[in-house]
């Protein structure tokens, strides 16, 4: 049985979790009916649905700033190439 207290003295961050998941377990039928619990407790614990949350985020930034970048690149093309052709310096390519 866990004591609850950490290093430091006081109480471990997880541990209301595990007293719930304690008292469930102790009073269910079945481990299938505390998995809830079970799951908050483990959270606590890894925070691994945090962490594959904030690497989604952070992927949907990296691409969402690929894309600008890349739009104002073409942006900034097409804005040079025209003031050069209107220029006369340079003839614009075809396919373009």
């Amino acid at each position: 049985m866990a004591s609850g207290f950490g290093y430091t003295g006081g109480r471990t961050r997880c541990f209301p979790l595990w007293q719930e998941f304690s008292k469930c377990y102790a009073g269910a039928e079945k481990p299938a009916d505390c998995v809830a619990q079970k799951d908050d407790y483990m959270e606590c614990l890894h925070h691994t649905k945090e962490i594959a949350r904030a690497k989604e985020i952070k992927s949907h930034f990296v691409q969402t700033q690929i894309s600008e970048s890349s739009d104002a690149r073409k942006a900034a093309e097409k804005a040079a190439t025209g003031v050069i052709v209107s220029l006369g310096l340079v003839k614009e390519e075809e396919g373009q």
